[in-house]
C-alpha cells in the first residue's frame, strides 16, 4: 500500500482518536475523584523511593477494605429503593418551621453517618435538604443547612467504628475492643452534638409547608432482604463472623437482586484506601520520615493528627500516622475532629461542596467563606475540649 493510501486511510472518520473528548473525560474524572488521583500519585512517587517487593502485600488491610465494600454496596441497594428518602420524609413531615425541619435534616444526617458512613449519609440526605428548602422557597438558607449537615456527617460518624472510613481502619488496625472505642469517642461526640444543636438556633422559626410530588412505596421483600444484608455488614464490622463471608454473600445476593447497586459502589474510595496503604507503608520504611513523624507525634498526637487532616484529609492521615504511633486514643480524636476545618480535611466535605455548587452556580465563594468560619470554630472548640476534658 502506498504512503498516500495510508495517509488517506488514517484520515477516515473514526480512525483518529477523539483526543479532546478523551482529555475532557479525564479532566472530569480527576475533578470528581481528586483525592483518589492524589493518593495514586503519592503511591507512585513513594514506590520510586521504595521499589515494590513482597512486603507490599503486608500494607493492605483486607478486612477494612471488605467491610467498607460490604457497607457501601448494601447502602447503595437501600438508596436505589429510596429507603432512606422515605425514612427521612416521614421524620421531616412532622415539623412545621424552618428551624425544626433543618434540625431534623441535620439530626437525620448525624444519625445516618453513624450507621451508613459519613459520605453515604451526605449523598443520601443532602438531596432531601435541597428538596425541602427549594419546595418551601427557603433557598437562601441552603449554604448554612448544607454546612451543618456536613459537620453532622463528619462528627456524628465518630461514635461508631463504621461511621467514618478512618474509624473502620483504626478500629481494625489497632484491634480496639468495641466498648473501649465507644468510651474513647463518647466525650467529643457529645460535645459535637451540643455544638451542632446550639448552632441551629441561628435559624429563624419561619413556617413551612412541605409537599412532595411523588409518593414512595417500598418493596417489602427487597427492603427486608437489604436490611438483613445491612445487619450482616454490621456484624462483620464488629468481628462476630469472618469478613470473607460478607465478601461472598453480599455481592452474590446483590448480583441477582440489584446489580446496579454493585455498579454504584464508591470504588474510587476503595482505590483511595489501597493507594494510601501503599503510600503509608512506603513512608514508614523511610528512616528520616519515620524519625520526624515519631518525634512530632510524641509532642502531641492529637494536635498533629488534626492538623495533618487539614492538608492531606482525615483518611490518609489515619493510615499514615498509624504507622508511627501506638497512641490510638488521641489519633482517633485527631482524625475525627480534624474532619472539620478546611474543605479538603474530609472527603465528605468535598461531596457537600460539589452538591452545593451544582445547585448554586456562581455562589461557591460565599459558601467556602461561611464553611471555613463555621468549621474552624468547631475544630478549635473540640480540640480545646479534648485537651481540657479528655487528657
Amino acid at each position: 500500500m502506498t504512503n498516500h493510501a495510508l495517509t488517506k486511510k488514517a484520515r477516515r472518520p473514526g480512525l483518529v482518536p477523539h483526543l479532546p473528548q478523551l482529555l475532557s473525560a479525564l479532566a472530569a474524572f480527576v475533578r470528581g475523584n481528586t483525592v483518589f488521583c492524589i493518593a495514586l500519585a503519592a503511591a507512585g512517587i513513594t514506590s520510586v523511593i521504595v521499589p515494590p517487593d513482597c512486603e507490599y502485600l503486608s500494607y493492605f488491610d483486607f478486612k477494612t477494605l471488605t467491610c467498607l465494600f460490604c457497607v457501601l454496596a448494601v447502602v447503595c441497594a437501600l438508596r436505589n429503593i429510596r429507603f432512606f428518602t422515605c425514612l427521612a420524609r416521614g421524620i421531616v413531615k412532622r415539623f412545621s418551621n424552618l428551624r425544626s425541619a433543618s434540625v431534623a435534616l441535620i439530626v437525620i444526617t448525624f444519625v445516618g453517618s453513624m450507621l451508613i458512613a459519613n459520605d453515604m449519609a451526605l449523598l443520601t440526605f443532602l438531596p432531601l435538604g435541597y428538596l425541602v428548602l427549594t419546595e418551601t422557597h427557603k433557598e437562601r438558607h441552603m449554604a448554612f443547612v448544607f454546612i451543618m449537615q456536613n459537620i453532622a456527617a463528619n462528627l456524628g460518624g465518630m461514635l461508631t467504628p463504621f461511621g467514618n472510613p478512618q474509624n473502620l481502619y483504626l478500629y481494625s488496625f489497632y484491634n480496639i475492643p468495641t466498648a473501649e472505642f465507644t468510651a474513647i469517642m463518647a466525650p467529643p461526640f457529645l460535645a459535637a452534638v451540643a455544638m451542632i444543636l446550639l448552632s441551629c438556633l441561628v435559624l429563624p422559626r419561619e413556617p413551612l409547608s412541605l409537599s412532595y410530588r411523588d409518593e414512595i412505596r417500598l418493596p417489602a421483600r427487597r427492603t427486608a432482604g437489604y436490611l438483613v444484608l445491612f445487619a450482616l455488614s454490621i456484624v462483620i464490622v464488629f468481628r462476630c463472623i469472618p469478613y470473607w463471608i460478607g465478601l461472598i454473600v453480599i455481592p452474590a445476593v446483590l448480583f441477582f437482586a440489584d446489580r446496579d447497586a454493585l455498579g454504584k459502589v464508591d470504588y474510587p474510595l476503595l482505590g483511595t484506601f489501597c493507594a494510601f496503604f501503599v503510600f503509608a507503608g512506603n513512608m514508614s520504611r523511610i528512616p528520616a520520615v519515620r524519625a520526624l513523624f515519631e518525634r512530632l507525634l510524641e509532642k502531641s498526637t492529637l494536635l498533629f493528627s488534626a492538623l495533618s487532616c487539614q492538608v492531606i484529609s482525615n483518611v490518609p492521615s489515619a493510615i499514615l500516622l498509624s504507622q508511627f504511633t501506638d497512641n490510638y486514643r488521641e489519633l482517633l480524636w485527631g482524625v475525627n475532629i480534624g474532619g472539620a476545618g478546611t474543605l479538603i480535611a474530609s472527603l465528605a466535605s468535598l461531596i457537600t461542596f460539589r452538591e452545593y455548587a451544582k445547585h448554586n452556580p456562581g455562589k461557591s465563594g460565599r459558601y467556602i467563606g461561611l464553611f471555613s468560619v463555621i468549621n474552624f470554630i468547631f475544630l478549635a472548640s473540640l480540640l480545646l475540649f479534648c485537651q481540657i476534658v479528655c487528657l
